[in-house]
């Protein structure tokens, strides 16, 4: 699966999001940035980008993913 496929099928369901995919030999380092995180936990967050990818991820399509999802503000302060 390509790097852009992924941060199209996530920008569909985090429309406001800011989505930054790394593929590295199906490996993918996936952050998305979004106002939807707000008031949730990390595993919260992660869920919410499986459920996304879950199809992906059971198929094989996607072998292994890094998730980092933050806040517009977090992004912010760590940027």
């Amino acid at each position: 699966m390509q790097a852009d496929h992924i941060s199209s099928l996530l920008k569909t369901d985090f429309e406001d999001a800011t989505v930054l995919v790394e593929e590295n030999g199906g490996h993918y380092h996936i952050t998305v940035v979004s106002i939807q995180f707000s008031d949730l936990r990390t595993l919260a967050r992660q869920q919410l980008v499986y459920k996304v990818l879950g199809e992906h991820i059971a198929n094989g399509s996607i072998h292994a993913v890094v998730i980092n999802a933050h806040t517009p503000d977090e992004w912010l302060d760590q940027n």
